[in-house]
């Protein structure tokens, strides 16, 4: 349904030029959304991926060792969303040993990423609502270091910010002028809370999410922070039990059609559209995250009775192997200090698995040697890969060709106080840094 544009444009201004910005209306929208077949089939199987997911948790026995990855993951592709060049590997690397050549400004952002949506899950945990105090809270800790942090972490802007273009009079979207946020964020946090009217809390995560960048309250990210608000708003109001799902994958292998579908939102209303995209996401994610936990769990039963066959050395290879589930990169100083073994002891286990194909040293070095659990990093590492010619949408949309990550100029988002200069590149670390 096409209800036309969800708010208007109101003439605005900057020292530098005149320009419009779109200030959205408050949820929920009207007239509301309408449920047809095709729609409520979706939602129906959408919770029911859900239910799959959330059961996952049961059959895996240590599930804060699965979101441990699972959620430096999605720091990964959100962060890749935004236009880091970071892998899951690096993180990992950067987290256990701060090897050197890794692109640290990347890591940064993407650390920055795990610790804030860890936080909101604890706050979440322990009562505290979903609200614009705790929203404000983990943007905060998004931005704390590295690049964004001179960028008023955990305050709502006071300038004027846009998306696309090198200001706002030539961008592809302007949202509302900083003197509107106060009171659209408030409208946003009643429709979090079910005021004026209850939604569903699939439809009220896409529609939320939508709102949230379209009003772009911070100064810097906001495609990130509106991202963690889908985790955050399904664990909740208890869709999940514990934060499985994470559509940064399916959004990454989309971008275009994920970019034009808010804006068409927007500018046409058509909800219904946006909506059937989000439902395919959650469907397709939920069901791709119980694929890898049960890949997985057959990797490390796999890999354990290979072990067992060592004879003597398998007792202390097995302890390697366990450790190596919860730290996928180690080093034998390091193993040696978190298993209290010998450095004899942990090199020769290490050296057996190695022969048994189930871990690979990755330096090349005699000296200061690191290893990798090499399939379980490849299980956890599936999307998050910077292949040199990676499709921006898996499946073109209305017409539109596949494009390559490099091949068209990147969305760019600008502030008055940081403007991204006219005729200037983003740096190979900052490509299609957009919402």
């Amino acid at each position: 349904m096409k209800r036309g544009p969800q708010g208007q444009f109101v003439n605005a201004r900057i020292p530098q030029e005149s320009f419009r910005a779109f200030v959205a209306r408050p949820l929920p929208p009207k007239p509301p959304i309408s449920l047809d077949g095709q729609l409520q089939d979706l939602l129906e199987k959408a919770n029911r991926a859900l239910g799959r997911l959330d059961g996952i948790a049961l059959l895996i026995p240590d599930i804060w060792l699965f979101l441990y990855f699972y959620i430096r993951k999605e720091a990964v592709l959100s962060s890749q969303i935004e236009g880091t060049q970071s892998t899951l590997s690096d993180l990992l690397l950067f987290e256990s040993t701060e090897m050197p050549g890794l692109p640290v400004d990347d890591v940064l952002e993407v650390s920055n990423y795990v610790a804030a949506l860890s936080h909101g899950l604890e706050r979440i945990k322990e009562g505290f609502p979903l609200s614009l105090r705790l929203i404000k809270e983990i943007h905060g800790i998004l931005l704390a270091k590295g690049r964004g942090s001179e960028k008023g972490p955990g305050e709502f802007r006071r300038s004027q910010n846009w998306v696309g273009g090198t200001r706002p009079g030539n961008a592809e979207f302007v949202p509302a002028p900083p003197t509107d946020l106060i009171g659209l964020m408030g409208d946003l946090e009643l429709f979090l809370h079910d005021k004026p009217v209850r939604t569903p809390v699939l439809l009220k995560a896409a529609i939320a999410h939508v709102q949230f960048e379209t009003i772009h309250p911070f100064q810097d990210g906001n495609g990130r922070m509106g991202r963690l608000l889908v985790s955050l708003l399904l664990c909740n109001e208890g869709a999940l039990g514990q934060p499985l799902l994470y559509l940064s994958l399916y959004l990454k292998r989309r971008r275009t059609t994920y970019f034009d579908l808010l804006q068409e939102v927007r500018l046409e209303g058509d909800w219904e559209r946006w909506l059937r995209f989000f439902l395919e996401g959650v469907i397709e994610t939920a069901d791709q995250s119980v694929d890898t936990a049960k890949k997985i769990l057959s990797l490390f039963d796999e890999d354990r009775r290979k072990i067992e066959g060592l004879g003597g050395s398998a007792r202390s290879a097995l302890r390697v192997h366990h450790l190596l589930q919860k730290k996928v990169v180690t080093s034998i100083p390091a193993a040696t200090q978190d298993l209290k073994l010998t450095q004899p002891t942990v090199a020769h286990a290490l050296d057996e698995m190695r022969k048994l194909g189930i871990v690979q040293e990755i330096t090349g070095n005699r000296r200061g040697r690191v290893f990798s659990y090499g399939n379980f990093m490849r299980i956890l590492s599936e999307g998050t890969e910077l292949p040199s010619k990676d499709a921006v949408d898996a499946e073109p949309d209305r017409g539109q060709t596949m494009a390559e990550p490099d091949s068209e100029e990147p969305l760019r988002e600008g502030s008055a106080t940081h403007p991204q200069r006219a005729g200037s590149k983003p740096s190979p670390s900052r490509r299609r840094r957009a919402h």
